[in-house]
């Protein structure tokens, strides 16, 4: 076993409570959990960036040492406030079908994202999964079983929503500054100069694109991905594809 994956491994043990926490002396009143929820709310105040040792012990009035005997870590704490701030994936519906519960569970990621958007940068690295993190995808997969896909489809499928749930966050800050006024009149007075460049893009500024209330494009590429997966399910089943 190489010392990444013992690395892995020894982080693995301790989002799922497998390991030994000190006993020696008194009661201890930290824990995984309660270090990981105080780094939870520095990251939501503060940003991801100012999540370290010694930040979260400020919250507790210790010295980061005091930390170390419960999470050996960043890496360790990343995990665990990670699957933290995830918290209990919702039951889904699918008396309805699976695509109503998938449209369900990907608006529950959606505002999971919002709450704490740095989420994005933490579930794009290299790190073993927790117990709330598991449950999430194993909602989206159970609802499309009996579909006709695959189970690596099934997996992708949930993957490929979860995607654009993260994209939309991330590009959430900007999309955001470029609607601002100044940024909006500026843009349309260039596509007032250039029209016959842009025709495409002119007939899509003047139909509410760029404007204010764009929502982004979250609810457009959602039901793009559904569309896309009813497609393959109706070429499975023969039938109409969201049941």
């Amino acid at each position: 076993m190489t010392s990444e994956n013992g690395g892995l491994a020894s982080r693995m043990d301790l989002l799922w409570g497998r390991r030994a926490q000190p006993r020696r002396g008194p009661k201890p009143t930290l824990s995984p959990e309660r270090v990981a929820r105080a780094a939870v709310g520095v990251a939501d105040t503060e940003g991801l960036t100012a999540v370290s040792m010694q930040r979260v012990a400020a919250e507790f009035d210790v010295t980061a040492m005091a930390l170390y005997r419960h999470v050996p870590g960043r890496a360790d704490l990343l995990d665990l406030m990670t699957d933290l701030a995830l918290g209990e994936a919702p039951a889904l519906d699918t008396s309805g079908g699976w695509r109503p519960a998938l449209t369900d569970w990907t608006h529950h990621v959606y505002e999971v994202f919002r709450r704490h958007p740095w989420i994005v940068e933490t579930t794009t690295r290299v790190r073993p999964t927790g117990p709330y993190e598991l449950t999430w995808m194993e909602r989206p997969v159970a609802a499309l079983a009996g579909t006709g896909l695959t189970g690596p489809e099934q997996v992708d499928a949930a993957v490929l929503l979860l995607s654009h749930v993260r994209s939309q966050i991330q590009y959430a800050p900007v999309d955001a500054a470029s609607r601002t006024p100044e940024v909006a009149d500026g843009l349309a007075a260039v596509l007032r100069e250039h029209a016959d460049e842009y025709p495409g893009l002119v007939r899509a500024a003047g139909d509410g694109a760029f404007g204010p209330d764009d929502d982004g494009g979250f609810e457009f590429g959602l039901r793009c991905v559904l569309d896309g997966i009813a497609a393959i399910v109706a070429g499975r089943t023969g039938g109409g594809g969201d049941g």
